[in-house]
């Protein structure tokens, strides 16, 4: 099936997979997980309605019940997954892709996210080879309402926003089924009608044009900050008063800002491998200890639950905390980040200030070239810099990182697409174009 990735179950919908197949994973899945309960929850995509149906009924089938919490944000699920004590959940949501997608995430006890190194290959397997016999003792499906329990746990993180002017971009997404019972009606909203089609824009931040109408509102209304979410709220991003569009990564440094201070030194926070190097440096200085490793929830969340991590955040906009069940959660890392940003405000300290602050390197982002031998041409540009100098640093997961003393690269395969993804970073615009270019010629060797 296409559709088991390294992360979560996703693909096109009646392409990829289909209710059958959902099916066989329901039925499975309490067997994976030694599980009698599953927490389900689900988006507003057209085809969610449909996918809970077979789940549920696998699920049933194979003698477990089925906890319904209806609509939900992913951070919901993981949520109400560790406070209620549930052994498994599923999340029906295709996050950030189109409509026509969906998926299913997948988590253990204590919200634990369920890979595919940690149990959805096993899954997999199951669905191919193991038959189906439907228990004599059926599973129930019960209603389970948890979302006043988690808006009051959300509203203990809400800051005092009176003195911000605030746009947000809800993407039709998840995240306007709370929003405003959290910040209420005074920002600016955007496309805050919960709509599976997606009729304004795609519910992904990192694609430049999903932004240009909160760019827009941000510039019309003189807002202090723009937020975006993306369609399941798991990931939030940010545009400055500029309207200038916000690495993600930066905003770990912000974070830092509302959790470190000098009575809790040496406090432990986590970055992916794609990270700015300047935004370890700022945790340093503000007295924290930053750990790179991996990106995606997957591997993000079991390794700041490992060090007994505070916070931590990725490139692609997830924020992980230790005060919720070490999972990611777009609107409480939102609502930390503008405690921030408004008490900054009352001292004359504009985002862009924030931002500066933290950002000290030039970055080309990332960039992806479509190659279908993408292990060769990143073992390629590995051994000329090896070969060549020493680095200062070496990472091998998730790709290579190689740090030197003025710049450092990050090259990684897509675990998805032909693609080959690179990111570069320098002291200066000068040293970044030189990189960049060098690196692009050794890869263009391998164009098919």
């Amino acid at each position: 099936m296409k559709a088991f990735h390294a992360y979560d179950i996703r693909g096109i919908y009646n392409k990829d997979f289909n209710k059958d197949d959902v099916y066989k994973i329901g039925y499975f899945l309490p067997k994976l997980l030694k599980a009698k309960k599953i927490l389900v929850g689900r988006d507003v995509r057209v085809s969610s309605p449909e996918v809970f149906e077979y789940l549920a009924k696998g699920i049933t089938d194979s003698g477990a019940d089925v906890y319904n919490i209806g609509l939900s944000t992913t951070p919901m699920v993981y949520y109400s997954t560790a406070k209620f004590d549930f052994d498994a959940s599923v999340m029906i949501t295709a996050s950030h892709n189109s409509k026509e997608y969906n998926g299913l995430k997948v988590s253990k006890t204590n919200a634990l996210p369920v890979g595919y190194d940690t149990g959805l290959n096993e899954l997999e397997k199951m669905t191919q080879t193991q038959q189906i016999v439907v228990s004599e003792t059926k599973g129930k499906i019960f209603d389970f309402e948890v979302k006043e329990e988690y808006l009051k746990f959300q509203n203990q993180y809400k800051p005092d926003i009176s003195n911000l002017k605030i746009s947000i971009d809800c993407s039709n997404g998840m995240v306007a089924l709370l929003i405003k019972d959290i910040l209420g009606n005074d920002p600016i909203y955007l496309f805050d009608k919960l709509d599976g089609t997606f009729p304004n824009h795609e519910p992904n931040p990192l694609v430049a044009k999903n932004i240009v109408e909160l760019q827009k509102s941000v510039k019309e209304n003189n807002s202090d900050i723009g937020i975006i979410f993306d369609g399941d709220a798991d990931r939030v991003m940010f545009v400055d008063e500029n309207a200038n569009f916000i690495s993600p990564d930066l905003m770990i440094g912000i974070l830092a800002k509302y959790f470190l201070n000098s009575s809790n030194k040496g406090v432990k926070v986590i970055q992916d491998i794609r990270t700015s190097k300047s935004v370890g440096e700022y945790i340093e200085k503000l007295g924290g200890k930053m750990h790179t490793w991996r990106v995606g929830r997957a591997y993000a969340a079991l390794k700041l639950r490992e060090i007994d991590g505070l916070f931590g955040g990725e490139l692609a906009g997830h924020y992980y905390f230790k005060d919720f069940y070490y999972s990611d959660s777009g609107i409480l890392a939102c609502l930390i980040i503008l405690d921030v940003v408004a008490k900054a405000k009352e001292q004359n300290i504009k985002v862009s200030d924030l931002i500066k602050e933290i950002s000290s390197y030039a970055n080309s982002g990332e960039i992806n070239f479509k190659i279908e031998q993408k292990s060769m041409a990143m073992e390629a540009v590995k051994d000329y810099y090896i070969n060549n100098k020493k680095p200062d640093a070496f990472y091998d997961f998730d790709g290579y990182r190689l740090e030197y003393n003025n710049w450092w690269f990050n090259i990684r395969p897509s675990n998805t697409e032909p693609y080959l993804r690179l990111l570069v970073e320098a002291e200066n615009t000068q040293i970044l174009n030189m990189r960049v270019n060098e690196i692009n010629e050794i890869i263009s060797k391998y164009y098919s």
